[in-house]
């Protein structure tokens, strides 16, 4: 007979596994409190009090009284450590001492928007007083959204709805933007790479617009820890900031594993999956009814992974005590599921990373990741959804075979002895400042010495004014255009030509379900390829490249899609450039030409390859930011074939080790070798921004080349194969030790 086990007994048990490679126990903490400031309203007071909160953490204390003073503040705490009452808390006593005071709270998703506004009303209901708190998104009814335009004490939106709903009609929000108090920007760390500089830009309109209406706002940004939260928040809100990192929260026990499966492939050093490792941890967690989530890198992985453990528990158990939980389910739906899982009925819970952000699902006791996240904030993040408030809480990390997953848990001192990464943004970049500035001038027109932030913008204004854009009259520059600039606009991608993606799969109801930009478009909705959308499978069955329309179908098929790309560089200028070793670095302007050739179908439980098929698409240009790496003496004895070898595994381990240091999601930044390149015929390494006009993350690779050079030497050394695996440079080379000799060229630069 099953015997049930206990959390503490199981991680003496697993302190016994022989795949554990690192064990990190951390101590619990004292909370650290101030009592409430004597100014905070009685009725605020006495609703705190209710839920049990009779003293503020020593953050939130600082950040109210900061802000009550019309500082701007940049709070900096980990996950579960109370940051939503340092900026409701503020608010609500403006909006208790003078009723006309309003504020706008921005969340980067709707799901965020609508358990903030959940938690926000039980308190207010509890203080008695007439404050109204709106969310106002894509699913807000046209009768509700009169009422938050002129009723709302609180409007809570995100970056998507301020840019394309409310700022270009503002004069529909007349009592909203007079009246302004406080503007709240939450999960400041997500607002990086092109989405943050767009958000950016959007803040500059609204400031703008603010002081059209005579308000000048105070900004209250919160943020997971990240290495330049001050830098990053003074960057997107265009304000100076103060930093509030006096954490006083508690926090129980946490020991946090890192989990390396066993290999199964001696050979090629291929390891044993670790979907299939996770499954059975947090099968052993689940049976004995401890409550855990499991995180994933996809969506797909998410459904895998939560039919296989729904499998395995379901006689011990029963399937409805484990959800998934990812983007495409249904507002309803993902209430149901927090709600289950802070009361206790949902034992388990399998996520991309949408419960990374604040989200309040209760107290879980194991978190379970399924590879290493991408970054070290993104990890805290997930970690810190175990043992929420006091009780001791186990963070198991499961590598994959990927270089990163295995240059993580190789290099445990990099990921527990490092800050988390910075957070880049580049609000000037040409493309997306362009179209703000349209935007801004269809909401407001620009006067000719007009700042925009902290840029003279004269002569965009005269280029939009010869493109018929802008019409000049005296020393204005007016809206002359019929188009509404910012429905042509996705905050989440820098290339103006977006393909829209048309779903055909019911004649009756032909609809539109998503867009892509157009240089992902390439190798993601290619005909023929199985494209995902909210966890449904479908297939392209046209890719109009001239009308940059995909026409897809609904499908249910076992593979998924893989495109090769062929890639080839130009540099048209150099702006900096050192000598190193024996090569050079330098960071420049590029025009990349990439052209997609051939689409592989990989089975999804086995990743083997089942078939292929070529790509009919024309060659496209990018002119972007590059940093390049170039070696001026090479050893004759390698010859060309085995020399390009090696450049194409020193590029697979910079790839995968430069999103680990700017913090940026993998396919912001390409890497690509060439034997000769076009402007030296010297062997180099080209690693650049996939966005037009870049964003920043090339540059910052060669401020920080010494670092990225040392970090992927060590990944090719620590690797356990041989000589040359996926998991570091490929294959091994025939003739040569080819580890070896990658370390040598590469710390030879």
């Amino acid at each position: 007979m099953f015997k049930k086990k206990t959390l503490p007994d199981l991680i003496e048990e697993l302190r016994s596994n022989e795949n554990i490679v690192n064990w990190h126990e951390m101590q619990p903490i004292e909370a650290k409190t101030t009592p409430f400031e004597d100014s905070v309203d009685p009725r605020i007071r006495a609703a705190l009090q209710k839920r049990g909160i009779s003293e503020l953490y020593t953050h939130q204390g600082s950040a109210y009284r900061l802000a009550s003073r019309g500082e701007n503040i940049v709070a900096v705490t980990p996950t579960a450590s109370g940051k939503t009452l340092c900026y409701n808390l503020p608010v609500l006593q403006a909006i208790a001492a003078d009723e006309t005071s309003r504020a706008l709270y921005l969340f980067p998703t709707k799901a965020l928007a609508q358990d903030q506004k959940s938690e926000l009303n039980e308190i207010i209901s509890e203080m008695g007083i007439d404050i109204k708190s709106y969310t106002y998104d894509g699913d807000t009814s046209p009768a509700i959204r009169q009422i938050v335009r002129k009723a709302g004490h609180i409007v809570i939106t995100n970056p998507d709805m301020l840019h394309s709903a409310i700022l270009p009609h503002h004069t529909k929000w007349v009592s909203l933007f007079e009246n302004l108090k406080f503007i709240v920007v939450d999960e400041l760390h997500t607002y990086r790479g092109v989405f943050g500089s767009h958000v950016a830009n959007v803040i500059r309109r609204l400031k703008r617009i603010c002081k059209f209406y005579g308000s000048n706002p105070t900004f209250i940004c919160t943020s997971a820890t990240i290495a330049n939260p001050k830098e990053l928040a003074e960057q997107l809100t265009g304000s100076p900031m103060r930093l509030i990192d006096d954490n006083g929260a508690p926090r129980g026990r946490k020991h946090f594993v890192f989990y390396n499966p066993p290999i199964v492939n001696v050979p090629l050093n291929i390891r044993k999956s670790a979907t299939v490792e996770v499954n059975h941890l947090a099968k052993e967690f689940l049976r004995n009814k401890i409550q855990t989530i499991v995180f994933a890198r996809s969506r797909v992985r998410v459904e895998i992974i939560l039919s296989h453990i729904q499998e395995l528990v379901k006689n011990e158990i029963g399937t409805k005590s484990i959800r998934g939980y990812r983007g495409g389910y249904l507002p309803k739906q993902r209430r149901e599921i927090e709600r289950g899982l802070r009361d206790g009925e949902i034992l388990g819970v399998v996520s991309t990373n949408a419960l990374e952000l604040g989200v309040d699902i209760g107290q879980l006791q194991v978190c379970v990741m399924t590879g290493y996240p991408g970054s070290i904030a993104s990890t805290w993040q997930q970690a810190g959804r175990a043992g929420r408030r006091h009780g001791e809480a186990l963070i198991l990390m499961v590598a994959s075979s990927t270089p990163i997953d295995q240059y993580i848990v190789s290099n445990p001192e990099y990921f527990f002895d490092r800050n988390p990464e910075f957070a880049r943004i580049n609000p000037e970049n040409l493309i997306i400042l362009v179209d703000h500035i349209r935007c801004a001038a269809y909401e407001l027109p620009f006067k000719n010495t007009e700042e925009f932030g902290p840029l003279e913008i004269t002569e965009i204004l005269e280029y939009l004014q010869e493109e018929r854009v802008l019409h000049k009259s005296g020393d204005t520059f007016y809206w002359a255009n019929q188009a509404f600039p910012a429905s042509e606009i996705s905050l989440r991608s820098a290339s103006q030509e977006n393909v829209v993606i048309v779903d055909q799969s019911n004649v009756a109801d032909v609809r539109i379900i998503g867009e892509m930009d157009r240089f992902s478009a390439m190798t993601l909705l290619h005909d023929e390829a199985i494209y995902l959308h909210e966890g449904v499978q479908f297939q392209v069955e046209k890719l109009d490249w001239d009308h940059k329309k995909a026409y897809v179908r609904e499908v249910d098929v076992e593979y998924y899609t893989d495109a090769n790309l062929a890639v080839n560089l130009k540099v048209l200028e150099i702006d900096k450039s050192r000598n190193s070793g024996h090569g050079a670095v330098h960071q420049g302007d590029v025009a990349v030409t990439m052209i997609p050739t051939i689409f592989k179908k990989i089975k999804l439980t086995t990743f083997e390859n089942i078939g292929s098929g070529p790509i009919h698409l024309p060659e496209q240009e990018l002119h972007t930011r590059a940093t390049w790496l170039e070696l001026k003496d090479t050893d004759p004895e390698l010859g060309a074939k085995i020399l390009e070898q090696l450049l194409l595994g020193i590029a697979n381990v910079i790839q995968h080790i430069v999103p680990v240091m700017v913090m940026c999601d993998r396919s912001d930044v390409h890497v690509t070798s060439q034997i000769k390149a076009a402007h030296t015929g010297l062997p180099t390494i080209f690693i650049y921004d996939h966005y037009p006009g870049g964003i920043g993350l090339a540059d910052d690779v060669y401020k920080r080349f010494d670092e990225v050079k040392e970090a992927a030497a060590n990944l090719i050394r620590k690797c356990s194969c041989k000589d040359g695996c996926p998991s570091c440079i490929g294959n091994e080379i025939e003739g040569i030790h080819a580890k070896q000799k990658s370390v040598q060229l590469l710390l030879s630069l």
